[in-house]
């Protein structure tokens, strides 16, 4: 079963993190001014290429020795703000962990639960002296399938303890009814990251991928035993590439109105035909708690089953036995693990080496008990104080979007109160829950990984179940307070900073306003402005999808969005690869949005003041320095393609320059003029907010 929230994350994969807030700066500056300390600039002035003019190259201006310089590590795809900071939480979370489990816990505590379940991954000997024998059980069920009448079963059975299956579900609110918790069906089952990795036959290095995923295949088949390996491999690689050719595109996918299919359960045989779905419901357990679906693709799912129906059982569970061996592969012996980070990590990603084994079982505890692990973070490492300075910033940015609602000249009254009505009930959540997860129904044993993971994935499974029919829950969180990164759920109208993300070097107390209100100002901004991009502003303050603009306004919206679309996609990280201006369309309205806001707040904190100058820079340069050196970052070329094939996100040096070119704010305090390679006439700038 897969796990479904409907939010809008900051990042994916190379975002900044960020701490603290205005309040927090305001504080700062009354404490630096009673002890006699300066307020810094805050930027990273040592990385500037005085080569390169901020108005030609924004990016590479401010970041440019770094890039030259800094080495990826060996063990990352990608390297820049966000993979720093997770690389300084994962000791605290390591000493956490240990710490723990030092103190002797009593069984069936939180505490004994994530010491136990560290140790099972830590003690490589007992995982080598099992080798795959914990999934036996599993293999022989699969093994054992007579036919294909007895899949529906199979493929619920396998999604409830998280393995990859063509389709499953997951539970959110129902995006018409949002007062109510839905089943969600949606498309999957591929092995590779998005399905051009299998269609695009005129594309080399995605050709030599696939080639050399089903030499992976065929491995891993082989390492558990499978004496036809060799063409079993074969016959997945060409099931998936079916699977793919029936696949939405990600950009379909962003589509909320097109992916809201409500279905009763009696008529799924009219929307899937030759599939029993009343086994597979029963079997998941949805049939005794809901009437009703909503399915995500119904041409894929139809699509699907037709494929299903004309392929061999043999292939099938050859399929079936694969995905199970991938979802549990780093949790068995070294040669599984091994073999599956040279496909995943080393050919897909680009990455050199894997990364130390403590690290990765303190990543296998928070999957499995994030929450429980997160509430001993938050006591440890985050003060109570951060909580109330976010909480002001996040005031300053919502006033700044009310003022700048009411002066658009883009959007009618009628719809500028609908959006201030939204605006009114946006929830902001910040640092941890106001009540934890229960994870006393999970049963952890020290010597028993395979079994731990697998009990935690029906934990969580029956968890999500368990919502249908009964009400919103509107305290849980998407992501645990250690996660690096924030996020807004239209669902719920709900902007999001766990605690990790609201820790220096991004916010930075001992420095002046303006470098945070480009870091974690435009942050807030972004993740407000997500209620209002392509997708978020679909839904309305409730969190229903319901149409609350004016023709005229979704024209005018259109017009600047499809600017938007352009700019984006002459952007090319790697010859031939350019960026995807629709699927990365909402972040990119999110960026553009998010700076300009925290622009405007940022002059309203002055209070009609003049901003000091401080090292010869104004507080507008330093506002937009403190966003570019957020995205400082680089990447590994195989991570790159999976990033423009798969990320809603703009790799980050288009994240800063791309937004900085539509900022007025931005030219006036770098004088970019005509003939400067940054500059855009008025006429060719995306305003939006």
């Amino acid at each position: 079963m897969k796990k479904q929230y409907l939010l809008s994350a900051l990042t994916l994969a190379l975002i900044s993190s960020l701490g603290h807030a205005a309040e927090g700066a305001a504080a700062a500056k009354s404490t630096a001014a009673k002890s006699g300390q300066t307020l810094s600039a805050g930027i990273a002035t040592q990385y500037i290429e005085p080569s390169v003019r901020p108005q030609d190259d924004f990016f590479e201006y401010l970041n440019g020795k770094w890039l030259k310089t800094v080495e990826i590590p060996a063990d990352k795809s990608s390297w820049g703000s966000f993979m720093e900071l997770r690389e300084n939480t994962l000791p605290q979370l390591r000493g956490i962990i240990e710490k723990t489990a030092s103190t002797n816990p009593s069984a069936g505590t939180d505490a004994q639960r994530i010491g136990d379940f560290y140790a099972s991954f830590m003690d490589e000997a007992r995982l080598e002296q099992l080798g795959v024998a914990p999934l036996k059980p599993e293999l022989d069920k699969i093994a054992a399938l007579k036919d294909k009448s007895e899949l529906p079963a199979m493929l619920a059975r396998l999604g409830k303890i998280g393995v990859g299956v063509p389709f499953d579900f997951g539970i959110h609110q129902d995006n018409k009814d949002s007062t109510k918790y839905v089943a969600d069906i949606g498309q999957g089952g591929l092995g590779m990251p998005d399905r051009d990795y299998y269609l695009k036959a005129d594309d080399a290095k995605l050709a030599d991928t696939k080639a050399k995923y089903q030499a992976h295949v065929e491995k891993m088949l082989g390492m558990a035993g499978d004496k036809n390996a060799a063409a079993n491999a074969k016959a997945i690689v060409a099931f998936e590439t079916e699977i793919a050719r029936v696949q939405w595109t990600k950009v379909e996918l962003r589509d909320p109105i097109k992916a809201y299919n409500k279905v009763n359960l009696a008529d799924m045989d009219k929307t899937a035909p030759g599939f029993d779905w009343k086994t597979w419901f029963d079997t998941t357990g949805i049939g005794a708690k809901a009437s009703y679906v909503i399915v995500g693709q119904p041409t894929y799912l139809k699509g699907f089953v037709e494929l299903s129906n004309k392929t061999p059982i043999e292939t099938w569970k050859a399929y079936l036995s694969l995905h199970l061996i991938e979802s549990y592969g780093s949790f068995l012996s070294k040669n599984f693990a091994d073999e599956r980070f040279d496909f995943y990590g080393r050919t897909l990603s680009g990455v050199k080496e894997q990364e130390p084994r403590w690290k990765r079982g303190v990543g296998a505890v928070e999957r499995a008990q994030g929450e429980a692990l997160g509430k001993l973070y938050v006591a440890e490492y985050f003060p109570a104080e951060r909580k109330a300075r976010m909480e002001a910033l996040v005031k300053n940015l919502l006033a700044a979007y009310k003022q700048s609602i009411d002066k658009l000249d883009w959007m009618s009254p009628a719809t500028k109160k609908e959006a201030q009505a939204k605006l009114a009930t946006f929830n902001p959540k910040i640092g941890y829950p106001n009540k934890w997860k229960d994870y006393s129904a999970l049963t952890v044993k020290r010597d028993d990984l395979v079994g731990n993971v697998m009990r935690s994935r029906v934990v969580e499974a029956d968890r999500e179940l368990n919502k249908l029919g009964r009400p919103i829950d509107r305290d849980e969180w998407g992501m645990t307070p250690q996660t690096i990164n924030a996020y807004y759920n239209p669902e719920m109208n709900e902007i999001v900073f766990p605690a990790a993300i609201l820790q220096p070097p991004f916010f930075d107390a001992n420095a002046d306003d303006a470098v945070n209100y480009g870091g974690i100002g435009a942050v807030i901004g972004h993740e407000i402005s997500h209620g209002f991009d392509d997708q978020g502003a679909q839904y309305d303050g409730k969190g229903n999808l319901r149409d609350w603009w004016t023709a005229s306004d979704h024209k005018n919206f259109k017009a600047k969005t499809a600017m938007l679309v352009n700019q984006y996609n002459a952007f090319e990280p790697l010859p031939g690869y350019h960026v995807n201006g629709e699927l990365t369309l909402g972040e990119n309205i999110a960026d553009n949005s998010g700076l300009a806001i925290a622009y405007k707040a940022y002059h309203i904190s002055l209070k009609g003041k003049k901003a000091p100058v401080i090292d010869g820079l104004s507080g507008d340069q330093r506002l937009y320095m403190g966003w570019a050196q957020v995205w400082r970052s680089k990447m590994r070329e195989q991570q790159q393609i999976v990033q423009v094939k798969t990320d809603p996100h703009s790799p980050g040096q288009y994240r800063a320059n791309g937004t900085l070119k539509n900022q007025p704010g931005y030219y006036e305090a770098f004088g970019v003029k005509p003939g400067d390679k940054m500059y855009l006439a008025p006429k060719d700038r995306v305003i939006i907010w």
